[in-house]
């Protein structure tokens, strides 16, 4: 058998439906690139590259002879829908790429799942859909998502297999990019024939319930692991996909994708046992967030008493790795205004703050203004008498958590001491969900009595070495981000749908 024919390609993106719009210029400057590229930067060390395309291609080039085929990979922050003009572009040039390259003998892509565009609620399967077109229905299309992917049944129709995180804080997607290369080559040597079975509950719950460590979402991951190991091999995969309710798109709720090797029963039955047990769960997906007042004593009280453990907060509201702009302060805010001591916050996202510390120098003393512009929804400009700290450069690598070892990219940047705080202002959109945010800096993390993150769940991974579950207290800010779903005005929500709404009911097909 001839060295197999693999095309890589991948649109990455996760949509919060009421953030801007991500365009062009959004992915030229993260991440776009085309044929061999992918390749070159796939294996560069470090590489901003997202993990699961690196080590699909490492794996691949371990375990025999491969001829890729790499086509566009673009790749971005979570944002807004996609520029639908931008995505049908990139989409055609994957699709001319493809017809030039010949046949092939499969397709790897590494998407999010969870992308919108603003004339789509489902680009991730019109993609798939136009890739499957070109290559015929014989040819394995594998896809990696996100565990807050949007599962569609054209995304399940046009793929031979879905492949989801596992983790949340997602810390396993090189072994992700693995398991999709084992089962290329398996099913390239006609070792397997995959079919799929798929439910949808009509459940959407927001990110802070959709941890792994426990949880209803957790047990029904566990689950769903434990029964695939028992059925011998006979099953391939399990993903149980949480969704992001953020999109607002009727794709949303937490889905079941269960691919056996060659036997749909197998597969339909191991899905409607996890959907069923999610169903049963569902009363658990719900978490309690703290008060900003209530954050501020507790911190105050924190500095106060050595004798207390130290805290990190995480400012759901405003979780740039769900589409939130980093630049909210109502929480920043707060903590100043109370005089709270031995505070470290990251990052406050603020390209002209950043820029003006960075002209001053460090040691220079001003009044720092954040949103100066008046630009961000949700934050109130402030103004506080500042200290430029320290300035660092604009790259690092990540050491901790998603972006271990991974190439970060947070533009000009400082570190300010405002009163009690030190705070990190960087320029480019990131959630803060590792230590080297602020070791990059010169700040120990471990040393602070409160640590604020503009991140959701991701820290939690990056932190775990000062920080147990315990130390973690997830503030109820305002924000793009907010986890109190009733804030928003929904529009694409498949209603009646949990937990917004009262009296929902579902049944599992009946097979």
């Amino acid at each position: 058998m001839s060295a197999p024919r693999i095309a890589l390609a991948g649109i990455m993106l996760e949509s919060n439906a009421f953030a801007p719009v991500a365009d062009e210029a959004e992915f030229r400057k993260r991440i776009y690139l085309e044929g061999q590229e992918i390749v070159d930067v796939a294996v560069a060390d470090p590489s901003p590259m997202p993990r699961e395309m690196s080590s699909f291609v490492a794996t691949m080039n371990a375990t025999g002879a491969w001829e890729p085929v790499p086509l566009v990979f673009a790749a971005t922050q979570p944002y807004g829908p996609i520029d639908h003009d931008f995505f049908t572009r990139t989409l055609d040039k994957i699709v001319a790429m493809l017809k030039a390259a010949g046949p092939v003998d499969g397709v790897f892509l590494a998407n999010h799942g969870a992308m919108t565009s603003t004339g789509s609620t489902d680009p991730d399967g019109e993609m798939m859909a136009a890739i499957r077109a070109v290559v015929g229905p014989n040819v394995p299309i594998l896809v990696t998502l996100d565990l807050h992917a949007n599962i569609s049944e054209r995304m399940v129709e046009a793929s031979t297999m879905l492949i989801g995180y596992l983790t949340n804080p997602h810390v396993d997607m090189v072994q992700r990019g693995q398991e999709a290369a084992v089962n290329m080559r398996l099913i390239l040597a006609g070792q397997a024939r995959p079919t799929s079975a798929f439910i949808r509950l009509p459940i959407t719950p927001p990110s802070v319930t959709l941890l792994t460590a426990e949880g209803p979402y957790a047990d029904m991951i566990a689950l769903g692991q434990r029964r695939a190991a028992e059925f011998a091999g006979d099953i391939m995969n399990v993903s149980v996909l949480g969704g992001f309710v953020f999109s607002d798109t009727p794709e949303n709720g937490v889905a079941i994708v269960v691919t056996a090797r060659d036997d749909a029963v197998k597969a339909k039955a191991l899905c409607k046992e996890v959907a069923e047990y999610g169903w049963s769960q569902r009363g658990r997906f719900k978490r309690t967030l703290t008060s900003v007042a209530d954050a501020v004593d507790l911190a105050k009280r924190t500095a106060a008493d050595p004798k207390l453990p130290a805290m990190i907060y995480s400012d759901a509201g405003d979780n740039p790795g769900g589409g939130g702009g980093g630049d909210t302060t109502e929480l920043l805010g707060a903590l100043i205004e109370s005089g709270a001591q031995g505070v470290l916050v990251g990052c406050m996202v603020d390209p002209a703050l950043a820029e003006e510390a960075v002209a001053l120098g460090e040691g220079a003393t001003f009044n720092a203004v954040f949103n100066r512009a008046g630009n961000s929804r949700f934050g109130k400009r402030i103004e506080a008498e500042a200290e430029v700290v320290k300035l660092a450069g604009p790259t690092f690598v990540g050491r901790l958590g998603i972006t271990a070892n991974r190439l970060v990219d947070i533009g000009p940047a400082a570190a300010l001491r405002i009163g009690g705080a030190t705070v990190v202002v960087i320029s480019n959109r990131q959630q803060c969900a590792d230590p080297a945010y602020f070791e990059h800096f010169g700040f120990d993390p471990g040393s602070a009595r409160t640590v604020v993150v503009k991140s959701r769940g991701h820290f939690r991974a990056g932190f775990a070495p000062w920080f147990k579950p315990e130390q973690v207290v997830e503030v109820d800010t305002a924000g793009l981000t907010s986890p109190v779903l009733e804030r928003f005005d929904w529009k694409g929500l498949p209603r009646p749908v949990l937990p917004l709404d009262a009296g929902v009911d579902w049944q599992p097909p009946d097979w």
